[in-house]
């Protein structure tokens, strides 16, 4: 039987996550609702440092806040000694809020406003990751206006295929992120943040995409980025010690997913950088990676109770359940694949095909066909693997409310966000007293 994290079946036949029954936490909670297991994140963070720390280099593990923004996850990472990314006002007002340590924070994008530029300025912030030309002249701009020197590193793009969905492969040519390091921008920009008086320049980065399952892909990023550092020290004089190579490490969604271990995706890493700088004859840099999905995917399951189970002779069983795209968009935007159970009979075997579908008015199919035990009005169905990008990515679509989330450790249960209410909902809505006097003629 495929499980994760602390997952099991209890003497009750029902799924348990993190020593709590499923079917207590949705009669106690409602559903949808997310299911976050402490254990496991911890856990993934603790062997993302270790797998780094066996290969006796200097890593900086840094939490991609965006698989997961919350003031929970963020505390759990503070306690873990990881460092985050941040790549809004918002995700940066949530580090600060969990007190997460502001030399720890790095924050990434492509269009940072003046807003959160000055934000992240002003709070102390560890990294600027600078994305272009005209970033590097406004960040340079208000630290001098402030009187403040920025640490920053540069965000490249090595030109690296990863095989991945094409709207999460962003380390291309062809990318809005970055200075492309084939055509010239990499140097250019080396250059300019070199002659900038208010920043200083720290190294270089890059992120090639998410959802990697092979290895060989990170080596051919890893081996471009550490070749351009020597191209730097050759023509320009200048040794960088750090270097960010970014994120990626996918994780299981289906049984049949097979991705890189962390300590095999640390060798990975590590390796190619050594090999790269003995080729080159430099000096083993200080590493940063940025893992999300890798540390709290698995640990995420999202439960829904079934409604209506429609039989349609000849073709399919749909089995509907109470969420669907507003607290799911992956299937409609990445065909993202997903394995689930019947939580209320979880040591039962599978016995009927059937599709997953939302209740939105839209196609809104979440699993296109699989199979499950005995599905009945009011089971519960446990969706596995939706703790990265599954609530960071939940709408208000077809005014939905965004369901909970609670945090599951030892038997425990707390509430980490609160699930909208209707009045939620209407909260920012306003109606223009001309429309209240009646309709114009």
């Amino acid at each position: 039987m495929f499980l994760l994290g602390t997952q099991s079946v209890n003497e009750q036949n029902h799924l348990s996550i993190g020593g709590c029954d499923v079917v207590e936490l949705a009669q106690e909670f409602g559903t949808p609702l997310f299911v976050m297991d402490e254990a496991d994140i911890r856990g993934k963070m603790r062997a993302m440092k270790a797998a780094f720390e066996a290969q006796g280099v200097s890593c900086h593990v840094t939490y991609a806040s965006k698989a997961f923004p919350c003031l929970a996850i963020a505390k759990i990472a503070a306690q873990e000694g990881l460092w985050i990314d941040v790549a809004s006002a918002g995700e940066l007002l949530t580090a600060l809020r969990a007190d997460f340590p502001v030399e720890k924070i790095i924050f990434h994008g492509n269009n940072k406003s003046l807003e959160e530029l000055e934000m992240a300025v002003r709070a102390g912030i560890g990294r600027v990751i600078v994305d272009n030309f005209d970033e590097l002249e406004r960040l340079n701009a208000i630290c001098a206006e402030l009187g403040a020197i920025q640490p920053i590193m540069l965000r490249l793009t090595p030109g690296v295929d990863p095989h991945t969905h094409k709207l999460i492969s962003v380390g291309g040519v062809d990318t809005k992120f970055g200075f492309n390091i084939a055509g010239g921008m990499a140097r250019r920009a080396v250059e300019a943040a070199l002659e900038a008086q208010h920043v200083e320049l720290l190294g270089v980065g890059c992120h090639i995409g998410s959802q990697i399952l092979d290895a060989p892909f990170f080596t051919l990023a890893t081996s471009g980025m550490t070749k351009f550092l020597a191209q730097i020290r050759d023509e320009l004089g200048v040794t960088f010690s750090q270097l960010d190579l970014g994120g990626g490490l996918g994780i299981r969604y289906l049984p049949s997913h097979t991705p890189p271990s962390m300590e095999e995706y640390a060798a990975t890493l590590v390796g190619t950088v050594r090999d790269a700088c003995e080729e080159y004859g430099l000096e083993m840099p200080n590493l940063a990676i940025e893992p999300g999905r890798s540390l709290v995917g698995e640990a995420g399951t999202t439960i829904y109770r079934i409604g209506t189970v429609k039989e349609i002779e000849g073709v399919r069983t749909y089995v509907s359940v109470d969420g669907g795209i507003s607290d799911n968009p992956r299937p409609a935007l990445y065909e993202a694949k997903y394995h689930f159970v019947n939580a209320s009979k979880a040591g039962d075997a599978p016995n009927k095909t059937v599709a997953v579908a939302g209740k939105h008015c839209e196609t809104d199919v979440l699993i296109e066909e699989t199979q499950i035990a005995d599905p009945q009005r009011g089971d519960l169905i446990a969706v596995f693997s939706t703790g990265a990008y599954n609530y960071a990515m939940a709408s208000n679509y077809n005014r939905f409310r965004r369901p909970a989330v609670v945090l599951v450790n030892d038997g425990e249960a707390d509430i980490i966000i609160e699930r909208e209410s209707l009045e939620d909902v209407l909260r920012l809505d306003a109606l223009p007293q001309r429309l209240m006097e009646g309709a114009l003629v």
